[in-house]
């Protein structure tokens, strides 16, 4: 009997002398602003979530979009990009022009001086005064050859010296209009040396690829214009998606190098052939172009809206991503003025107007409150 009361009283004891220590660590709290209860759970006071403007809240029914993701560039139709060069070679005499300057069409691009504009000039010139000679004597020989006169050989010779020297004639003459040389003043015996070069269209210079002095051959490329009025995207999509495509659809883009902002566009055209790379190319036109200054050539990520869903979502705010899985924290408790939150993964679908779709309701009651606001602000620490 005495042993049993020992062993009773030998366990008392030591039960006491835990509860006095556990009591002890538990009194001794360290002074944080957040205390990580558990791994995954998170207790702050109310003076805290108040300081912090935190805000709770629950899933919502939300309307997404579900679409293609697709990628390509912001281009300008064919007729808007043309590359500027020389119809006969020579040195540039003048250029005043810089990359990213704006021209009118029929501005004064370039300078061209070569010694061959002056001999193209005397040729025509010398062409036209034997022409007149040559339509004289061609009349001459026809009325002789009608009157009997003279034979047809001497008439057939006249035709022939005429007709060819009023062939080339007509082909210097369109020469010179090309290089935008003025006929008349050759004519007049006014000769140059240099010809002008005009832009064929209004726009912006985004290449130029002489200096004063360089000689430029007829193949060469001078200048690059662009005009910018209108803009369109040039998708390229999977081979995979092209059933879900239709003409008319909505676009949700942006870019991602400049700006997170996401701007608005519409399917236009559909290729209908497929490329190397197994995609097909989708042409679409912007919405509201001229309030942004795009610029050609600019990378794009969109979104080809093809069907609309409602689903369960939570504000975008709410949910953190670490190590590359997404958070949110859930609230377990709110007692003597703390609040528990547990650290929950979830599963992410679309993204829309700041809310984002969570995949794994099932996880979740119908009452169930998250940390919509401020969530960052533990998880991400």
């Amino acid at each position: 009997m005495r042993r049993i009361l020992y062993i009773i009283t030998v366990t008392l004891l030591l039960f006491t002398q835990l509860s006095c220590e556990d009591s002890k660590k538990e009194t001794i709290q360290p002074n944080v602003e957040t205390e990580i209860v558990e791994v995954n759970k998170f207790q702050i006071t109310n003076l805290q979530f108040e300081k912090n403007t935190m805000v709770l809240g629950g899933l919502e029914e939300r309307n997404f979009t579900l679409g293609i993701q697709a990628k390509g560039t912001i281009d300008v139709p064919p007729s808007n990009r043309t590359v500027v060069n020389a119809l006969m070679g020579g040195y540039i005499k003048e250029t005043k022009l810089l990359v990213g300057d704006k021209v009118k069409k029929g501005q004064v691009l370039v300078v061209i001086e070569n010694l061959e504009f002056v001999s193209l000039q005397q040729e025509y010139l010398e062409v036209k005064e034997q022409l007149t000679y040559l339509k004289s004597e061609y009349d001459r020989q026809k009325t002789m050859f009608e009157e009997k006169i003279t034979s047809s050989k001497n008439f057939l010779k006249a035709e022939s010296l005429y007709k060819t020297a009023k062939a080339k004639y007509g082909g210097l003459h369109k020469r010179l209009l090309m290089l935008n040389i003025s006929p008349k003043k050759v004519g007049e015996g006014v000769f140059t040396s240099t010809v002008k070069i005009y832009a064929p269209l209004s726009g912006y210079i985004t290449k130029i690829s002489v200096t004063k002095g360089t000689y430029v051959s007829p193949a060469a490329t001078i200048i690059e214009i662009i005009d910018e009025s209108h803009i369109h995207l040039e998708l390229s999509v999977f081979e995979k998606d092209i059933m879900k495509l239709k003409k008319g659809q909505k676009i949700k883009f942006k870019i991602p190098e400049a700006s997170m902002d996401f701007f608005d566009a519409e399917v236009h055209l559909i290729g209908t052939s497929i490329e190397k790379n197994r995609t097909i190319k989708v042409h679409a036109h912007l919405e509201d172009e001229g309030s942004y200054r795009f610029i050609v050539g600019m990378y794009v990520d969109a979104l080809i809206l093809t069907k609309n869903i409602s689903a369960m979502a939570l504000p975008a705010e709410a949910i953190v991503t670490v190590d590359n899985r997404d958070y949110v924290l859930l609230l377990v408790s709110k007692e003597n003025e703390n609040y528990s939150f547990k650290k929950v993964q979830v599963k992410t679908g679309s993204f829309n107007d700041g809310f984002t779709e969570i995949l794994n309701v099932d996880k979740f009651g119908e009452n169930d409150q998250f940390l919509i606001k401020g969530a960052f602000n533990l998880l991400g620490e």
